[in-house]
């Protein structure tokens, strides 16, 4: 069989990274409950992009370039979407990468991962939306008297209206609309919904 990733070039400029992620089906297309909870006619599915290892290290090395001139201890992701990526940004920086795991909706360390007092972190995720999985790492790291220095994703599709308290670097800035589930025009025309996000899988 052919491999998906056979003839791309492994060193991308940040202007090819959305049409690698079209090429490798990573944006879908339909009627999606997001991490959110809100619903939305596009996906981002990254994993389609980060199952390439070449592919992954590349993306991770172009996101470590935006923050190399910052002193960062350790990459800190969510599981399951940011860990490969968080991991190629860690290698790229030439630092230990752990990832955080949500147990009864709160993300927390587990597997040994320690966070030491006055550390800094940059926190990295495949999809950026609304923000929630970036407070609550940046939540987490508060609790252990560390800090967060920034945010690097894949994607940047968030409305105009959300925003950070944190330095923010994206490969891809598409901004998308989303709905809350009781204001959605596609559960209106009865459009079936899918859940392709780790939070919702069971």
């Amino acid at each position: 069989m052919r491999d998906a990733s056979e003839g791309m070039q492994p060193v991308l400029t940040p202007a090819e990274v959305a049409q690698r992620l079209q090429e490798l089906g990573a944006v879908l297309q339909g009627h999606f409950r997001l991490s959110s909870g809100l619903h939305s006619d596009r996906y981002f599915q990254c994993a389609r992009v980060l199952q390439y290892p070449e592919l992954a290290r590349e993306l991770g090395r172009l996101l470590a370039e935006r923050f190399n001139e910052l002193e960062i201890d350790f990459v800190l992701s969510p599981a399951v979407g940011g860990v490969l990526l968080g991991h190629e940004v860690a290698r790229a920086l030439g630092r230990r990468h752990i990832f955080c795991e949500r147990r009864e909706d709160a993300l927390v360390l587990r597997r040994g991962f320690e966070v030491l007092k006055g550390e800094t972190a940059l926190l990295v995720d495949d999809v950026l939306t609304r923000g929630t999985s970036c407070h609550e790492m940046t939540d987490l790291l508060a609790s252990h008297q560390a800090t967060a220095c920034g945010l690097g994703v894949i994607v940047d599709r968030r409305d105009a209206d959300v925003r950070l308290d944190l330095r923010v670097e994206s490969l891809v800035t598409v901004p998308v609309a989303v709905h809350p589930p009781q204001a959605c025009p596609l559960c209106a025309a009865g459009v079936p919904l899918d859940s392709p996000g780790s939070r919702h899988a069971r």
